[in-house]
């Protein structure tokens, strides 16, 4: 996580608020904002995206198509619980966000056919596009890296390290969320957790007496730039690392704090309660780092992150390859621990998003990179499932409360409205860009472009 330091108290609120304090009617930040883009382009929707991305491939049965009516090594084996829409049902440890399903659209009928963890993963955040790069670097290859009127990057990756250097070693595997194929590396998500040695070099670590000079403290920041400029650091760094100091610079760092929100949200986020137990962890050897303690704070962070100008966040959520057999989880614990924690924070997400008034402006996504065999294995667990994979759409202002598509009775394969990657794809692109004014942009490769402009949107969601 990206972090401010003193000697004695100095809190980044303070810090943040000499970062942005100007001299002459000239700041850091202002600095930094005369090499940024200029202006807002106008085929770039003021929308966001966050992915829940469920890493190890979540099983669509326990999830949101229950299958009750199958044989009992199939069907979903904790029962299922009704939701706000009548004859739909979801898992039964989604009683929460059950009573949300009339803000989503549940989609039962997604495949790609790839069951192997590497390849679905970069399928699934890619879209199938023939760039290989994840949706949020296309997007940002069209949009700009940096949102020009707040300096918060476009593309972020959350993992639980990212909310806390606490939970560091709970598992993330970024790569698998955050190629950008044949694009330049330069568009790879900034990673909250990643660090880097720009990163280090912005610890400030100044004497907290000058903390009321705020003309000195800004001369502190400015020589930091002047050193970081004159050495290179900053142009041959990753880019990653170069929008971290704009970050600093610009004070957008201020929604990285999550202690700026009131306890009373940040309870209803909480998911430290479904820490792995100790008998779960001896049963399951990866059961500790699987962990879901920070996972609600990560989806708070991303409403934070979305809010302050950010277009597309990836939350990782790993633990979900639940094949059994002593070192992955097996169904029932890994269940238990994750599904409840998911419950709670999504659907304060949900809730949140709605009391900001943000609903029509922030689109949510979950899924993983594929679903889980219909039939559970020997050691109680269920396997890889290419030909079916969980997907859920929440709020974006798009039409909700609807199931698109069937699968089979044995939830192994669509039987109605089949849906492709690429109509996933299609969907987000049209959802973030006006597509018509991006036709007759110049800067954008035509490959890019007809990735964002081609291909059919899921109708029911975008005509």
């Amino acid at each position: 996580m990206l972090q401010l330091y003193g000697n004695g108290n100095l809190n980044r609120r303070q810090m943040l608020q000499v970062g942005t304090s100007a001299i002459g009617g000239i700041s850091l930040a202002d600095l930094l904002a005369a090499r940024a883009n200029a202006s807002q382009a106008q085929f770039v929707k003021n929308r966001s995206i966050v992915v829940l991305n469920l890493q190890g491939g979540p099983t669509q049965f326990e999830t949101f198509d229950p299958k009750m009516d199958a044989p009992s090594e199939i069907r979903t084996i904790f029962g299922q619980t009704q939701t706000s829409l009548p004859g739909v049902f979801f898992g039964s440890q989604f009683p929460q966000v059950a009573k949300h399903a009339h803000r989503m659209t549940v989609i039962r009928s997604y495949r790609h056919g790839i069951s192997s963890h590497g390849p679905a993963a970069h399928h699934v955040m890619a879209g199938g596009n023939n760039t290989g790069a994840q949706m949020g670097s296309i997007y940002t290859r069209a949009a700009g890296l940096t949102n020009p009127q707040t300096g918060m990057p476009r593309n972020m990756v959350v993992t639980a390290e990212g909310v806390g250097e606490k939970y560091k070693g709970i598992y993330a595997s970024v790569d698998r969320v955050s190629q950008t194929g044949a694009l330049p590396a330069s568009y790879k998500p900034f990673n909250l957790g990643g660090g880097g040695e720009l990163v280090d070099n912005m610890k400030l670590r100044l004497d907290s007496t000058r903390l009321d000079n705020r003309r000195l403290l800004l001369g502190e920041l400015d020589q930091l730039r002047k050193s970081i400029d004159d050495s290179g650091l900053l142009e041959s760094s990753e880019r990653f690392q170069r929008q971290a100091f704009d970050v600093l610079a610009k004070g957008v760092a201020e929604a990285f704090d999550l202690s700026n929100e009131n306890p009373k949200l940040l309870e209803r986020y909480d998911t430290a309660a479904f820490a792995s137990k100790q008998d779960v962890m001896k049963r399951n050897e990866y059961a500790k780092q699987f962990s879901p303690v920070a996972l609600g704070k990560q989806m708070l962070m991303a409403r934070r992150l979305v809010e302050a100008g950010c277009g597309f966040v990836t939350v990782c959520c790993g633990g979900w390859d639940m094949h059994g057999g002593g070192k992955e989880f097996t169904m029932v614990d890994g269940l238990n621990t994750l599904t409840p924690a998911v419950d709670k924070a999504v659907s304060a997400f949900i809730e949140d998003i709605h009391q900001r008034g943000l609903q029509d402006e922030v689109l949510l996504i979950i899924t993983g990179e594929f679903g889980r065999t219909p039939r559970i294995n020997k050691n109680g667990g269920r396997d890889h499932w290419g030909n079916l994979c969980p997907i859920v759409f929440v709020g974006g202002g798009l039409p909700m409360g609807q199931v698109i598509g069937q699968s089979d009775r044995h939830g192994g394969e669509p039987t109605s409205d089949p849906i492709s990657s690429s109509n996933i794809l299609s969907t987000v692109m049209h959802y973030l860009f006006d597509v018509g004014e991006l036709r007759v942009q110049t800067g954008i490769p035509k490959e890019v472009e007809s990735i964002i402009v081609d291909g059919s949107p899921v109708s029911q969601l975008i005509s």
